[in-house]
């Protein structure tokens, strides 16, 4: 049987240009403002070719749900764009057998002055479908995506979760043959995600749909995907089994770092800035001992009055890549609960009683609100790892490697506005 998508030696080429600066000493400045090599020097230009594919091949047969995964920058997005028909190849071909829909990044595909309702037939139309066949799913798309009061508003005021929830609908329900999802139901609710992991389920088995799914959530990747890709500045370095593709993509990125800097989309209204590990005495670390006190510090910012915002943290067990201990702020700071005045914050977690027995997990951290039509869900990608190794004590509740269910605890947090 013919696959229904062919990817034969892409390859997808960018060129940077690199302004080379003139001196840099201050006397070195004013002494050569006045001299030719000072102003040929400052406005010489190098170019560089960058790779953003190389060689890249597979085949995906109809009905098939393929996860894609790997680092920021290694050419996952770029790689959809090409399949999707947004941006051409440098080289390599591409055959795609069906009526393909895209989601790749808020408001793709929709016309920002059209009303949501006309938005749902202009993308049947661009699909080839009669007015007729689209509304014979007009209202269980209306359904699904929840946005039935601003069915007539431009999409232009809509917030960007609920064009997330829109777009998603009209998706699923306008029956593409095969459907492409980039990390754009990050900025979703936990409950709405959840909902479009079971339609793409859903479509894939009873439909014979096609889809391939990029996403930071290997828990998502691995419950929805039988195989997956694996992406590594450019290139295909795994094509497999999809737990066997997590186990090496976690090994191949696990970070000593303790603390890392995030940069989240302008969309949200919720966006995590910074995470760190703190050992017993206070100091950076991931590295940590059993049965010793560690602090998990979040610093977010609220771009808005909100309410009922909360920060979590979760860790997924990188032997088994389950979940194994999850935990919020909101029952420790009810003064902080209700509504929280637009600012930064910082929250963090003190465990006291520490859980774990040795052994390496995935850090995760979520932030949001209830209810959660009000702000938009931003979800860490996995930039941590912890390791703990033997100390003198070990934990009562054992964290080893062995659960196969996630702990829920109400961990020690404290919320404080820094800005």
């Amino acid at each position: 049987m013919d696959p229904i998508i062919r990817v034969e030696h892409l390859g997808k080429k960018y060129r940077i240009k690199h302004t080379q600066k003139g001196y840099v000493a201050l006397r070195d400045v004013v002494a050569n403002l006045f001299s030719w090599r000072y102003w040929f020097r400052s406005s010489k230009k190098e170019q560089e070719d960058f790779w953003a594919l190389q060689d890249v091949n597979f085949e995906v047969q109809k009905g098939e749900v393929l996860g894609i995964i790997g680092a920021n920058g290694a050419g996952k997005s770029t790689l959809l764009k090409i399949l999707s028909s947004i941006t051409p190849p440098t080289n390599g071909e591409v055959h795609m057998n069906g009526r393909v829909i895209s989601l790749l990044e808020v408001g793709t595909g929709f016309h920002p002055e059209l009303t949501g309702r006309e938005n749902i037939y202009l993308n049947g139309a661009i699909l080839g479908m009669t007015r007729k066949e689209i509304e014979q799913k007009f209202d269980a798309i209306v359904a699904f995506s929840g946005v039935e009061t601003f069915l007539d508003t431009p999409v232009k005021r809509f917030s960007s979760g609920m064009q997330v929830r829109l777009a998603f609908a009209v998706a699923a329900h306008l029956e593409p043959d095969i459907l492409i999802i980039d990390e754009v139901l990050a900025v979703g609710d936990a409950s709405f995600q959840k909902k479009c992991l079971g339609k793409m389920e859903e479509v894939t088995k009873q439909d014979g749909r096609t889809i391939l799914f990029v996403s930071h959530n290997m828990d998502a990747i691995a419950k929805l995907c039988q195989r997956s890709l694996l992406l590594d500045h450019g290139k295909v370095i795994a094509d497999g089994p999809t737990d066997d593709v997590i186990a090496r993509y976690l090994n191949n990125h696990e970070q000593t770092r303790a603390e890392v800097t995030l940069t989240p989309p302008e969309t949200l209204d919720i966006a995590i800035r910074s995470i760190a590990i703190k050992n017993d005495r206070g100091a950076l670390s991931n590295r940590l001992e059993t049965g010793k006190p560690f602090t998990i510090e979040i610093e977010y910012e609220l771009k808005k009055d909100a309410h009922e915002v909360y920060a979590g943290v979760a860790f997924i067990d990188l032997k088994t890549q389950i979940s194994v201990l999850d935990t919020l702020d909101i029952d420790q700071n009810k003064d902080h609960y209700p509504l929280r005045k637009k600012g930064m914050y910082r929250s963090l977690f003190t465990f006291q009683e520490n859980p774990f027995n040795h052994g390496r997990y995935k850090l995760f951290v979520h932030i949001g609100s209830f209810p959660a039509t009000q702000t938009t869900l931003h979800l860490s990608d996995g930039d941590l790892t912890i390791t703990f190794v033997s100390g003198e004590t070990f934990a009562t509740d054992v964290l080893d490697g062995t659960r196969n269910s996630t702990m829920l605890l109400n961990i020690p947090s404290e919320i404080i506005k820094i800005g």
